[in-house]
């Protein structure tokens, strides 16, 4: 710069010393090219500001003075060597001109302002500098009428530049932000090549094109190498100017860039620690070891204890609770039987006024209120966001592709040879843009047709919007949507080739340059959106590599609509909107004239799906129901013979059954409608499914033991009944109570879905045992009596002559499993096959479980064959970006004090770990952060607005406005005094009065091409403020990366959240902040996603809280017999776990509705479980073998027959429904539990107990040797025990001969 400027002076003094310079032009020091102004730029056209172009006029540098001096040294500082010494080729009204145009530029630029310094310092140099010749060659001058006299203008020529200079300059400004969109201002300023292929000379090259609506003339940028004088005119001298770095203060002053907009300035910030190293040992993966140690570990067990059992006999226990219990039932029983008819009237009764509260049923169908706890982070953090800044606006897309369409190569005047898929048509675009157009209808709430404009989000005129105010998002919309604009076409020169541009060249103009006002055509429109927004190309193109737009796979069309509340009429005409948006796209999707290939959702549809779906699948249920009725039916009956078909048929029994099942679950239902908790689809295909299982189960246990047994000499009919009661209720009420506890004790989950599912599902179980323990009673006592009197069902007037035999019918199952079944299962080398088999089944389900997949892909909430399923298929594939997150103030920061702006801000002056600067460093590890695009900032964007830099906040000095706010677009004289005063340092910070005082008007100015930092769209709504005017609420939007799975969004919302606490900790520590605020993110899906991040530890706690009353009620109704609970429970968390591990095999997501149906399994693996343990803990076999032999022959036949039997056939149903939850999570999952609950409970559990379970009850053993069917301790009696037969003809004595026989060969 010193050297330049001795050449100059020594240039000058010659130049003074010699005559009167010739005409003809020479380069050197100390004189100018052109001086002064001569009008418009005749070969400009229109253009977004005046061409004002200067005259040709070869002399000396002109000394500057006064107002001159002033001026210059104020908007080109560089140029300043005092008053008395400053030189310049450039008249006030030029510097005027240069200010104006410079202006612009800086609104973008002033965030840096060295950025803006070095670009100032270009033009100042070509436009002002005393050394004029040596760097600027005019190359083209027209004759034009100025003021009324002929002058020659300069509208063309070359600036000769070092690349040093240039590189400098361009590095400087390359990282600049633009706050509101969160990308680079250098993205506006390079036309086509956008900001990831801008270089200096592609920079430059776009400043000085007339096309581009801003440069008044052609400049020829050269940029030369240092030494390199290729083409350069004799005399002339690069210029070689000192570009500032971002990193350092200008000259003036100003401060440093920022490091948002600066890399150099960037303080080292330590990279994320790395992933952690995925858990092994030896090289190993760490769990599957663990799960061999605990095999090894458990199998070396296993044989310790078979020797040690050999030597040591375990001490008799007794029982006393069971004969209490029996004497009781009995007695409740054959009062039951005794009054049918009271009995089946007053159960009637009961559950009519329980169903009543059916009329107040409220169902659940809303997502968010279903798998979000009112008082959840997510869900609370939802209701502030939608509080203060109205809900998420709603999405209405498609996504639409030409496959096989043929691409073509377009051959551009200005831009080469561009590639074009077959997607990328002129015709396509038409169609787009009809379909765009379709939609109105109707309305009954408006009393009128409604369109789009009703009900649309329109960012620039929220209060009155016209169509054109809508926030659509299309590639027609670089069009502006006009028909005109699409088929304009224009011929163009451009370095002496003339040729037609199109629609072609202003599209790969706008999808490179979206902010732009004018592309660099002679067509000459605008790239903006008709509502006055930018649209970024991947809102409106997908499926594209390399930033290769115009490769484009596929064309995206959102509408946006305003979300209003439920209760607002115009949220059903939204609704209606998007039902015609549907009907009109499905219409079209069927027109065989469609040339597109798309996929399409409305905001509307997840839900109409859903309940689509389960509409749908209701006749599945129907009959899945149904085959279990006609099982029940059949199953029920005896037939002895077949004269009495008929007769012994249970059809009516088992019709009974299921309605009793039903009444229990409509009682259910009403009573809680009745107290105002609210159901869901969920319970109506769930707890019906549960109730069933469980009472289908004691419906067989109890009338499979009623057939059974024989009626005793001088018995009556309901005394029978009574008896056989009194020796399965305890078995029921052991399964019903510890089930129904179980539910209850689940109704503590924080998930509203699982919540209210426990508590149905509990007083479901809860009545069903109650109506069987009456109404069922009463059922039977008149199926025995219509028996009896040998009428046939359905026809009780029809009797046959056979007899009723009265002898006990055991049917098929029974002997089978006698005879075959237990001795082989329970052989001495198949029960350590079997504890092999099924340790080893634990053992590798634990390893399973740990690699589980937590969450719920939200496709598979829809049907197959659904047209979201394509829909997301499209997302997935199409998107470069991911959904929109906020991060979100509270009340209680000082946003107007100058420190808590520094905490926010991220341009010059800004502190480095702000806000917005941590958000920024998180998008650097966008594959860990899942952040992709920093977030705007109101608050850098004011500071912008503010700055005296640009025009965008001044004041009326005169008329009846003066004082107050003067937008942009004002000209003339009425506005020429600054809001506020230059600051020296270049850091612009408004006082608390300005702050408060001109906020409002930044949130309310419309941006423009004068001012693109207004805030009115961008910001209006992200600021919250109260009466007084004080900041209560505000957020700042980011991008998340494409997340395409419940894991990554899961992910995403843990990284926001870690990223918003430490920003809350380090603003809490700025002074004036309350103790209490807090920034949180937030998103629309966070809401569904929280539960992830504590749904396992909340499946542990529900499924620990299930599994702890059947420990507790199986000891206590067992007499406190604690090891016959704890091989209960053993059984029962071996079934859990076994379900777990083979939901990971069968790719079986762990999520909410998954733990509903784990909660269910522990409920039904009780009814596979503790029926059998009971009848081993009173068995009166003298070996554990031989009562486990008798348990699964007796008991375990109808533990099949009703659990197993039961389920299975239902469940075989649903795999046919379409609905994709059900087929997974209500096919797979229940079919799983199912058959692992069979296996355990009719294989694993017996031979568990013949190793572990319990000695006879002394009591028991005793009776045998008295030979009566009680024994007496303390007064009190024991029934006989379950299933123990008088008919059998074996003695007593026997018996114990027989079994202490055994003992020492089978234990």
């Amino acid at each position: 710069m010193d050297g330049w400027m001795d050449g100059w002076m020594d240039g000058l003094k010659a130049s003074l010393s010699s005559p009167q310079a010739s005409s003809e032009v020479e380069h050197r020091a100390g004189y100018c090219a052109f001086y002064d102004e001569c009008g418009r730029n005749p070969t400009v056209g229109e253009s977004l500001i005046p061409p004002i172009v200067p005259c040709l006029n070869y002399s000396r540098a002109r000394q500057v003075t006064g107002d001159h001096y002033r001026r210059l040294k104020q908007v080109c500082p560089m140029l300043d060597f005092g008053e008395s010494n400053t030189y310049a080729c450039c008249s006030l009204q030029q510097i005027a001109s240069l200010e104006t145009s410079l202006t612009l530029s800086k609104a973008v630029l002033i965030r840096c302002p060295s950025c803006a310094d070095n670009f100032a310092h270009l033009y100042c140099a070509t436009t002002c500098s005393p050394n004029q010749t040596l760097t600027v060659n005019v190359t083209k001058v027209m004759n034009v009428t100025h003021l009324g006299r002929p002058r020659d203008a300069v509208v063309a020529y070359q600036a000769y530049i070092s690349s040093t200079f240039a590189e400098g300059a361009f590095q400087s400004c390359k990282n600049v932000r633009i706050p509101a969109t969160g990308g680079f201002a250098i993205a506006t300023m390079c036309g086509r090549y956008g900001s990831k292929l801008c270089t200096a000379q592609r920079w430059y090259d776009f400043q000085g094109d007339t096309s581009n609506g801003l440069a008044p003339l052609d400049i020829d940028f050269r940029l030369l190498k240092e030494n390199d004088t290729t083409g350069v005119p004799e005399g002339m001298i690069p210029y070689n100017g000192r570009a500032l770095g971002c990193n350092e203060n200008t000259t003036t002053g100003g401060m440093a860039c920022s490091c948002q907009d600066c890399l150099d300035s960037c303080p080292r910030v330590p990279p994320p620690p790395p992933l952690p190293e995925p858990f092994r040992i030896q090289g190993m993966n760490g769990f599957l070891v663990i799960s061999i140690i605990l095999l090894c570990l458990l199998i070396c067990a296993f044989v310790v204890y078979l020797i040690v059992s050999h030597y040591v006999k375990s001490k008799n226990g007794k029982n006393l609770t069971q004969a209490f219990m029996s004497r009781q039932f009995q007695r409740w029983g054959t009062l039951m039987a005794s009054y049918p008819f009271t009995v089946l009237l007053v159960a009637a009764i009961i559950v009519v006024v329980f169903s009543v509260g059916l009329k107040s049923i409220k169902l659940t169908t809303d997502p968010v209120e279903l798998w979000s706890a009112p008082n959840s982070r997510a869900r609370q953090e939802k209701d502030f966001h939608d509080k203060h800044f109205t809900p998420f606006f709603r999405t209405n897309q498609l996504i639409l592709t030409a496959p096989g369409r043929k691409g073509h190569l377009y051959d551009s005047l200005l831009f080469g040879k561009q590639n074009f898929s077959g997607l990328i048509s002129k015709s396509l675009i038409l169609e787009l843009l009809d379909l765009q157009r379709r939609i109105q209808f109707w309305s009954e709430d408006l009393n009128r047709t409604a369109t789009l404009k009703d009900v649309c989000y329109a960012p620039l005129n929220p209060s009155n919007p016209s169509l054109t105010d809508c926030a659509v998002n299309s590639l027609p919309q670089y069009f502006q949507n006009s028909l005109d604009n699409i088929n304009a076409k224009v011929n163009m020169t451009e370095l002496g080739v003339t040729q037609e541009v199109d629609w072609r060249d202003h599209l790969i103009y706008c999808l490179n340059s979206p902010l732009s006002f004018k592309d660099i055509t002679d067509l000459g429109m605008s790239c903006m959106a008709d509502y006055g927004a930018p649209v970024f190309p991947f809102l409106a193109v997908g499926g594209y590599k390399n930033d290769e737009y115009t490769n484009a796979e596929a064309f995206i069309l959102t509408f946006s609509l305003n979300n209003y509340l439920r209760d607002n009429p115009k949220f059903k005409v939204a609704l209606q909107w998007e039902t015609e948006f549907l009907k009109i796209v499905q219409d079209y999707q069927r027109n065989p004239k469609a040339n597109f290939t798309f996929a399409y959702m409305a905001e509307r549809s997840l839900e109409d799906e859903i309940n689509r779906t389960t509409a749908e699948d209701i006749p599945i249920f129907m009959i899945s129901y149904a085959v279990i009725f006609v099982y029940i039916a059949v199953a029920l009956g005896e037939y002895s013979s077949c004269k009495r078909l008929l007769v012994d048929s249970k059809f009516l029994v088992g019709l009974g059954g299921i309605l009793v099942v039903g009444c229990s679950v409509l009682a259910s239902m009403g009573f809680y409608s009745w107290i105002g908790i609210p159901s869901s689809l969920v319970i109506l295909q769930v707890v019906p499914f549960l109730v069933l299982a469980v009472g289908a189960d004691n419906i067989f246990i109890f009338v499979l033991e009623y057939q059974r047994d024989a009626r005793r000499l001088g018995e009556t009919r309901e005394e029978q009944i009574g008896r056989v009661l009194g020796q399965v209720a305890p078995s029921m009420l052991l399964c019903s109570l510890s089930e129904s506890v179980c539910f209850f004790l689940g109704a503590l989950s924080t998930m509203p879905a699982v919540k209210s599912f426990a508590l149905y599902a509990a007083l479901a179980v809860l009545m069903d045992f109650v109506l069987q323990m009456t109404a069922f009673v009463a059922l039977l006592s008149l199926d025995a009596r219509r028996q009896d009197n040998n009428r046939c069902e359905l026809l009780c007037c029809v009797t046959v002559s056979t007899r009723r035999p009265n002898k006990p019918n055991e049917g098929f199952l029974l002997p089978f499993m006698r005879k075959y079944y237990a001795p082989v299962l329970l052989h001495r080398f198949t029960r350590i096959i079997v504890m092999l088999v099924f340790i080893f089944m634990l053992c590798a389900s634990i390893f399973l479980m740990l690699n589980v997949k937590v969450g719920l892909d939200q496709e598979l909430a829809m049907p197959k064959g659904s047209y979201m399923l394509d829909y997301f298929q499209y997302l997935y594939k199409y998107f470069e970006v991911g959904v929109p997150v906020y991060f979100v103030t509270k009340k209680g920061y000082n946003f107007n004090t100058v420190e808590g702006m520094d905490g926010v801000c991220s341009s010059v002056g800004c502190d480095q770990f702000s806000m917005t600067q941590k958000i920024r460093y998180a998008t650097d590890y966008p594959e860990r952060s899942y952040m992709a695009i920093p977030a705007n900032s109101w608050v850098d964007d004011f500071i912008d607005w503010l700055n005296p830099g640009s025009k965008c906040c001044r004041l009326y000095t005169s008329g009846p406005n003066a004082g107050n706010f003067c937008p942009a677009n004002i000209t003339g004289l009425s506005c020429l005094k600054k809001c506020l005063a230059s600051p020296s340092d270049g850091v612009v910070r408004p006082t608390m009065e300005e702050f408060s005082r001109f906020l409002p008007d930044f949130l309310g100015n419309r941006p423009d091409l004068q001012c693109s930092k207004g805030g009115l769209g961008a910001y209006d709504t992200a600021v919250v403020r109260d009466q007084n005017g004080e900041i209560i609420a505000t957020r700042f939007m980011a991008y998340h990366t494409p997340l395409t799975n419940s894991q990554e969004f899961t992910a995403a919302l843990l990284k926001a959240r870690e990223l918003a606490k430490k920003i809350t900790s380090d603003m809490r520590k700025i002074p004036g902040t309350s103790p209490d605020f807090e920034v949180f993110p937030y998103t629309i899906t966070y809401v569904f996603y929280e539960q992830y991040l504590t749904i396992v530890k909340e499946g542990l706690f529900n499924i620990s809280l299930c599994l702890l009353p059947t420990f507790v009620v199986c000891c206590l109704l067992l007499g406190l017999d604690l090891r016959s609970g704890l091989l209960n429970l053993i059984t029962i968390i071996m079934i859990v776990v076994d379900t777990v591990g083979v939901m990971t095999l069968w790719s079986i997501d762990y999520n909410a509705v998954a733990l509903i149906n784990l909660v269910t399994a522990v409920g039904i693996s009780v009814e596979f479980v503790s029926h059998m343990t009971r009848s081993f803990a009173l068995s009166t076999k003298m070996t554990r073998v031989e009562r486990a032999k008798e348990a699964t022959a007796t008991m375990g036949s109808a533990v099949f027959a009703g659990v197993a039997m039961t389920n299975l056939p239902g469940i075989l149903v649903l795999a046919f429904a379409k609905a994709q939850l059900i087929q997974i999570f209500f096919f797979r999952l229940n079919l799983v539990i199912t058959l692992l609950g069979m296996a355990h409970g009719l294989v694993f559990l017996p031979v568990l107990l013949s190793y572990f379970g319990m000695n006879i009850y002394r009591c028991v053993a005793g009776s045998l040797s008295f030979g009566g069917e009680t024994c007496g301790s303390g007064g009190a009696e024991f029934s006989r025990p379950l299933f123990f037969r008088s008919r059998r003809k074996q003695s007593s004595a026997a018996a114990a001969a027989a079994g202490g026989q055994k003992r020492g060969e089978e234990e």
